[in-house]
């Protein structure tokens, strides 16, 4: 069975994406912020604060995160699977 890559890229979006905007207002919610977390965060997404502007910059990147990341593995899965079924 071949994956539909555009679907499984969009649907690593969505997910990711909206992973990381939940985490943020967690992080504001339940005031769990430390200098760690934050300098994590911010290294990895250029403009992200803890705040609900950051928590809209944490969903486009990690929505284009997803997006690549859910296109790769779709894309690898559809190359292997065909050689790991088995020949019946």
């Amino acid at each position: 069975m071949k994956l539909n890559v555009k679907a499984f890229a969009l649907a690593g979006g969505i997910v990711w994406g909206l992973n990381w905007f939940g985490l943020t207002w967690w992080m504001m919610l339940t005031k769990g912020i430390t200098h760690e977390k934050i300098a994590f965060i911010s290294d990895s997404y250029v403009g992200f604060t803890v705040s609900p502007l950051g928590s809209l910059v944490a969903l486009a990147y990690g929505f284009v995160d997803g997006l690549i990341i859910g296109l790769m593995i779709a894309w690898v899965y559809n190359k292997i699977a065909p050689r790991l079924r088995s020949k019946d």
